[in-house]
């Protein structure tokens, strides 16, 4: 069955059309799954996740499910809860937007899924397509893991492939990889003060809390960084400061969220210290409580050396080795942990009409180059069949 670049983009278009917030996407696993249908995998649903695993089994090894190696290809699901601000013709208008490019994945990864049906019986092996929700924040690949995707075609998978498109950063057919940490780990950081709230006019009778939260921001800011040795790059942001609502009422309670990143889990580990240590040195000097929740969302996404050379091998036109990583975070970094493979970066910049940068993933205003997908989708394709070959 044909899968043309046209098909691609359409399945984009529809998926783009009907963005889904978390783990729970029941449009968009039946988009794919009918996306899927009548190519003769074995298709999966999640049990507490809507996720689709589908199983190419391939025909020159052994015999299917007994025992074949595998190797699997995946694709994030979610979007975000933005509301879209790009006025194509299809964008969405339910509230969330597919602002990070997962709608590209998804397309790309069924179009592979098409070519290689069609290979199947020259495959060396037998390869996992893995659909996944709950990427931006919701544990969804730690979920899909506990789930067993690693063993689902029958034996564990012998390497793992991740992709993901960028808005801006990378020129449109640029391919980015490196080996070792490609984009940042993330830790989620919660702290929330609670003192005794008042008046504006008497705040010797309070417990400030707001007060002890103002203190506590530069505070802990300064002290990570002198935690840290400058040539272990990190980042501590808080992005809220939630804290009554009138000019004159002290609150109760206040609650900081933040995130830190670095691409080194001891670093993180060491100021995940620090940020304790600070917010019950100021609790104490404010007379007030505190709490502090820091919950480890990702851990820094790194590729193999080796699977590295060989993804670099199969495209060595549009793959490129990147300097440094990107400081965002990405959940496949789970995968990474528990099985040998390769995480790359597509470009898909489109130009502005003015010159100036491109809104990146994540922006109201993202957009991307459709072309990318075709180089995407060529590598996917051609590292399955070249890594097959070589397990």
């Amino acid at each position: 069955m044909t899968f043309t670049s046209t098909d691609m983009i359409a399945l984009r278009r529809d998926l783009h059309l009907i963005p889904e917030v978390g783990l729970q996407l029941p449009l968009t696993q039946q988009l794919l799954l009918d996306a899927l249908a009548g190519l003769g995998l074995e298709v999966h649903r999640g049990r507490d996740l809507t996720s689709v695993v589908a199983i190419l089994r391939g025909g020159t090894r052994g015999v299917a499910g007994d025992g074949n190696v595998n190797v699997l290809l995946r694709s994030d699901m979610d979007a975000l809860p933005v509301v879209e601000e790009t006025g194509l013709d299809f964008a969405s208008t339910n509230g969330s937007m597919h602002a990070c490019g997962h709608d590209l994945h998804m397309a790309m990864l069924v179009a592979t899924a098409h070519r290689l049906s069609g290979m199947r019986e020259t495959l060396a092996g037998d390869v996992v397509f893995v659909f996944q929700p709950g990427e931006e924040g919701h544990g969804g690949a730690r979920m899909m893991l506990k789930e067993g995707v690693l063993d689902i075609a029958g034996s564990r998978s012998t390497a793992v492939f991740g992709m993901h498109a960028l808005s801006y950063h990378l020129p449109t057919n640029h391919i980015g990889l490196r080996p070792g940490p490609i984009m940042s780990g993330s830790t989620l950081v919660r702290v929330t003060f609670t003192g005794r709230g008042g008046h504006g006019s008497a705040p010797h009778l309070t417990n400030d809390p707001l007060l002890a939260g103002a203190v506590f921001v530069p505070t802990v800011t300064s002290a990570v960084s002198r935690a840290t040795d400058m040539f272990d790059p990190h980042t501590l942001t808080f992005g809220s400061f939630q804290a009554g609502a009138s000019y004159n009422v002290i609150p109760d309670r206040v609650v900081l969220l933040g995130t830190l990143r670095s691409f080194s889990t001891a670093v993180a580990d060491r100021a995940r210290g620090v940020i304790r240590e600070v917010a019950e040195s100021v609790a104490r000097a404010h007379a007030v409580d505190v709490e502090v929740i820091l919950t480890e969302d990702t851990v820094p996404t790194s590729s193999d050396a080796g699977e590295v050379d060989i993804t670099k091998a199969v495209d060595p036109h549009n793959t490129h080795l990147l300097d440094r990583p990107i400081s965002v975070s990405e959940d496949f970094c789970w995968f990474l942990k528990e099985v040998p493979g390769v995480f790359v970066l597509l470009g898909a910049q489109l130009p502005t009409s003015d010159g100036t940068p491109p809104a990146s993933n994540h922006s109201a205003k993202a957009v991307f180059d459709e072309s990318a997908m075709d180089v995407g989708h060529e590598l996917e394709v051609n590292w399955a069949v070249k890594r097959l070959e070589l397990a």
